[in-house]
């Protein structure tokens, strides 16, 4: 009896800590060249109460954590950074940091490429870097899961239409329990 209450101690605290395999977007690149997975890239701005809320809820779920791991190359991105990032060959930068006419902070020349216009948002690219689609604004775990399953699982090549999709989250059958 003991032992089994040190595993089931022991099994908590693994899932307490398990949290998502970040990287910078190089490195993803690199990694896709070794071991072929999509790429996930989290699109923040600091002091922004949905992404700081994703970051706390969403992204902390033990199943998007094991299923983002698995599937996914994550790239955490701060879309108002100073970072340059060198995608494809192509290098992006915003060392120019202004504020423009309406006191808003320049968006970094990467979010702009990825059609990134507010935070959070989510870019999910293919084995070869393509775009998939993205989706913009905060998500709860449960919101979340549908779209991690198709693209992650390549389900996402089936559908075409909005109708196809619609009977896609009907049929969905959650892993998540909130």
């Amino acid at each position: 009896m003991k032992s089994l209450l040190s595993f089931f101690f022991f099994f908590v605290f693994l899932l307490s800590n398990a949290q998502i395999n970040w990287m910078s977007m190089e490195q993803a690149i690199e990694a896709q060249k070794k071991n072929s997975k999509k790429i996930i890239i989290d699109f923040y701005t600091e002091n922004n109460d949905a992404s700081e809320l994703m970051e706390r809820q969403t992204f902390s779920h033990p199943y998007l954590i094991k299923f983002i791991n698995d599937k996914f190359y994550a790239v955490k991105f701060n879309a108002l950074g100073k970072t340059e990032i060198n995608f494809y060959g192509r290098v992006f930068k915003n060392s120019d940091l202004s504020v423009d006419a309406s006191n808003q902070i320049t968006w970094h020349q990467f979010a702009k490429f990825m059609n990134v216009n507010s935070s959070p948002s989510l870019v999910f690219l293919d084995e070869n870097g393509k775009t998939i689609t993205n989706l913009m604004g905060g998500f709860s775990a449960a919101e979340l899961e549908p779209y991690l399953t198709m693209i992650g699982n390549n389900e996402y090549k089936d559908i075409k239409t909005r109708e196809q999709w619609e009977n896609y989250q009907k049929k969905f059958k959650s892993k998540i329990k909130e």
